[in-house]
């Protein structure tokens, strides 16, 4: 068995003025330990890419920079004269970054910037050649002289930095934030060449902003809370993801992962403001606690790996998902308050020092590789060179983190068998086969071997194969089942009995394939089919189990509709009505939610390889094929059982639902009817099927789809229908089916028989100021080529007349009724006095005669400059 040990590489002796680094670091370390400070000199130190150079920044009291040097050639350093790294003047040092320089990367060279904290960059170039550093090239980096740097990376060829904006330039807001909101984020191109470096232009990609802390990752720059700022709560809940190549910004958050995606014109369109990039999610970021950001570190690949205060190591994809790989111990984090926590990634292993403990971790599957007590602090780094090795400094020297044989009469702490092939062979099995299948799912979610065990998901085909002709040499001789100790290893048999057992199984299968007829065949294969479709979704769903479901539908079609009738008790009852006797663990299975990788794609029009289509979509592709009539009561059955786990999971009681398996609509969970209306084609033709399980979703917006969708083919008696159904399901649906009527009802008359179903269906808050506004709006254009008569010919158009029902019956339903309104109905000629005993502001029936120039004139009073009432034909 292997463990995890320290080898060194180097005590720094090889290092120009090794000795002198080493004094220091232990220096610091006993001054640190003697007068009780808590910050570590390791946040000070900067290590080359191909880790030949080691920098020490130095801050208050002493400003300044050590440098230590190895040549690839120890020869030169006894012919030569090194030079240090000199710089030119005494301001505080932000930070130093290498930049690349393709050409002279194999040549023994390197180029470096030190950004002081004035705006002003040296860049400095080594040549082992020349025996040590040259300074190339000095700037001023930000435009104004009073400008602060607080932060600087390089991605791509871009400089990018947080700089500190005197109040008079940014022009903050009063009060209290003028200090938090004084800060930019700038951008600069740069190119190096043999003996020279060249910067474009300043641009500033984010005014306004608060302080941040910038770290590049590929080509990604992610402004991070900076710890040393005081700034408000609200602002530390969320972090940028910008790509400087591109002009895009992410808000991303470290409990959700990406939130928002800005595009350059949009970004472009608010000017880059800081209040405004956010204002779009102002409600979302109020909603969220998320946790600190203890410390990150880049993935290559535009990603960034964080540990968070909550303890969880969590990696953002590139994408914006979020994904938990491990969990350190609960008082870990605490326990290690003050020290030095460092992080890297090499490839498919993640190094993690807290406190003076290393931990060694499988980025894939967050399974713990092991873990290496220090004895003194130290930083990882990546070395250009070897990345897929972990690195580590302290002041003992560099160290490689490799595994090493123990001997094998060793015992592990707390293991009570000593390390023999027999005790720890099942152990190591499973976590092989745990490494193979956590690289080939596409699910973010950590598998362990307890998982494993339970899950009985253990198909590794070379373990499982040669493990498999010890089980049966084992199984002939009854040893397993007598205990007669013939098994080589029956530990790891008794583990596997299930599995083994299966696999018997499945070959006595095989067999019987092969002797059948082809008649015995076909029934052979239904049984098959229908056990596996059972099988399936009844356990616990999974990517792999889906994408294996996906096959067995893809190849045995008819066998799986005839198998999904079975499993979920599919009938029709004597009324004609679809239901199901299907128990709660295949709902569950059926009901689970979309994965991130196929969220939100047609898995129809935009296959991705090697992506499962959710089972509901499966079984919606079945019924879609062999009996669509029966889709929309069926999307029906399944909202029902979703919003029974639904009340279910979210009300107090005391034993655990088995409905609570997140169905709930989130981010990675789509509504059903529209992960129903995925598996029909794009070309249109099953418009009926369409609006049947629009309507079957009971939600307003897919009703009000299936309405928009009936009334383009123009089928009124059905909309009709369709309104008269929904009006009285609750006010969201009755206000928002009546606007849209009534605006048909002002551009054509094709709705003009069912007017008085469509009155009757008016909202109870509806005023005859709101129904005109809408008529007004809804109103078509008038054609230009044709002027207004006093008595144009225009039969398409509202009258007075169509809508006098609607607005008696509302003006009736007021309590304060209106003259203005009351004389657009009535229209009397002249004004007729009111007698004393009649209450004023009723109309008195009977004066409907023609609209004269006292009319026009209330009626522009009562309009203004709206679209005139002359526009309804009289």
């Amino acid at each position: 068995m292997k463990q995890l040990v320290l080898e060194q590489v180097t005590d720094f002796c090889d290092f120009t003025r090794g000795k002198d680094f080493a004094d220091f670091l232990k220096e610091f370390s006993l001054s640190s330990c003697y007068n009780g400070n808590t910050k570590s000199c390791l946040s000070d130190v900067r290590i080359s890419p191909d880790g030949h150079h080691i920098h020490v920044i130095f801050h208050k009291p002493k400003i300044g920079l050590l440098t230590f040097d190895k040549y690839e050639r120890p020869a030169l350093i006894q012919t030569q004269k090194h030079q240090d790294l000199c710089l030119t003047r005494t301001v505080p040092i932000v930070d130093i970054i290498y930049l690349a320089h393709g050409r002279n990367a194999d040549r023994g060279a390197a180029v470096l910037v030190v950004i002081f904290e004035n705006g002003k960059a040296e860049f400095w170039r080594y040549w082992e050649r020349k025996a040590g550093w040259h300074l190339l090239h000095t700037s001023d980096l930000c435009n104004s002289f009073r400008a602060r740097v607080v932060s600087v990376c390089s991605s791509g060829n871009f400089i990018v930095w947080c700089e500190e904006r005197p109040p008079s330039e940014n022009s903050p807001a009063p009060g209290a934030t003028r200090s938090n909101f004084r800060y930019c984020i700038c951008k600069r191109t740069y190119e190096v060449d043999e003996a020279n470096v060249r910067l474009g232009g300043v641009m500033i990609a984010l005014h306004n902003s608060p302080r941040y802390t910038v770290t590049a990752s590929g080509d990604n720059v992610y402004l991070l809370p900076d710890p040393k700022a005081n700034s408000l709560r609200s602002i530390s809940k969320f972090f940028f993801k910008w790509t400087p190549q591109r002009d895009t910004v992410t808000i991303c958050s470290a409990c959700k992962g990406a939130l928002l995606k800005k595009s350059p014109a949009a970004i472009a369109g608010k000017e880059s403001d800081f209040n405004k990039l956010v204002s779009d999610c102002v409600g979302t970021l109020a909603a969220l606690d998320p946790p600190e950001i203890w410390a990150c570190c880049p993935t290559g690949s535009g990603g960034l790996v964080l540990l968070l205060s909550s303890g969880w190591v969590s990696f953002l994809q590139s994408d914006g998902v979020l994904r938990r790989v491990y969990k350190l111990a609960d008082n870990c984090l605490t326990a290690a308050a003050g020290g030095h926590s460092s992080m890297n990634l090499y490839q498919e292993v993640l190094a993690l020092t807290v406190g003076r403990t290393l931990f060694v971790i499988d980025a894939q599957c967050g399974l713990e590789l092991g873990k290496v007590a220090l004895r003194r602090e130290g930083i990882l780094f990546v070395n250009s060179r070897k990345r897929n090795v972990p690195h580590f400094l302290s002041e003992a020297g560099l160290f490689l983190v490799k595994r090493r044989e123990l001997d094998p009469s060793h015992k592990l702490p707390g293991h009570p068998e000593s390390v023999t092939p027999d005790s720890v062979l099942a152990e190591a099995v499973f976590e092989e086969a745990c490494r193979h299948y956590q690289r080939r799912s596409l699910s973010g979610a950590q598998l362990t071997v307890e998982k494993l065990k339970s899950g009985r998901m253990f198909q590794a085909p070379i373990s499982l194969a040669s493990i498999l002709s010890e089980y049966l040499r084992g199984h002939r001789a009854a040893d397993l089942l007598q205990g007669g100790g013939g098994s080589a290893h029956p530990k790891l048999l008794s583990s596997l009995e299930p599995e083994l057992k299966a696999m018997v199984a499945l070959e006595e299968v095989k067999a019987a394939a092969v002797r059948s007829s082809e008649k015995e065949l076909l029934i052979l294969c239904e049984k098959l089919v229908l056990d596996e479709v059972g099988r399936v979704l009844s356990s616990e769903p999974d990517v792999d189990s889906i994408l294996y479901l996906n096959t067995v539908f893809g190849t045995f079609p008819t066998e799986s509709w005839q198998a999904l009738q079975v499993v979920l008790g599919l009938g029709v009852d004597g009324e004609g009505f679809l239901h199901s006797q299907a128990p709660a663990e295949v709902w569950k299975a059926v009901l689970a939610p979309v994965q991130p990788a196929a969220a939100g794609c047609d898995p129809q029009r935009c296959p991705p390889a090697n992506t499962a289509v959710p089972a509901f979509e499966l079984l919606c592709q079945s019924l879609f094929r062999f009996q669509s009539g029966w889709l929309p009561r069926f999307l029906e059955m399944a909202q029902q059982h979703q919003a029974s786990a639904s009340s279910c999971s979210s009300s107090s009681c005391a034993s655990p639902s088995p409905w609570s398996y997140g169905v709930q609509e989130s981010e990675e969970s789509l509504p059903l009817y529209k992960r129903a209306l995925s598996v029909l084609p794009a070309n249109g033709e099953h418009r009926d099927l369409e609006v049947e399980l629009l309507l079957s979703s009971q939600r307003p917006r897919g009703v009000m789809q299936a309405l928009r969708i009936l009334i383009g083919q123009q089928q009124w008696g059905r909309v009709t229908q369709v309104a008269e159904r929904f009006c009285r399901r609750g006010p969201v649906f009755n206000r928002e089916i009546f606007t849209a009527l009534l605006c048909e009802v002002a551009q054509h008359r094709h709705l003009d028989p069912y007017l008085d179903v469509l009155w009757s269906l008016c909202p109870e808050d509806l005023t005859v100021n709101s129904i005109l506004n809408i008529v007004l709006k809804s109103l078509p254009p008038t054609p230009p080529e044709q002027s207004p008569g006093p008595f144009p010919d225009r039969s398409s158009q509202l009258t007075v007349g169509l809508l006098k029902p609607l607005l008696s019956k509302v003006l009736q339903r007021e309590t304060k009724p209106s003259h203005r309104y009351a004389e657009i109905l009535t229209c009397p000629p002249f004004s007729i006095p009111a007698p004393p005993s009649q209450v004023e502001g009723l109309p008195r029936p009977g004066t409907e005669q023609g609209l004269g120039n006292h009319q026009d004139s209330k009626q522009k009073a009562l309009l203004g400059n709206r679209k005139p009432i002359t526009s309804f034909c009289l």
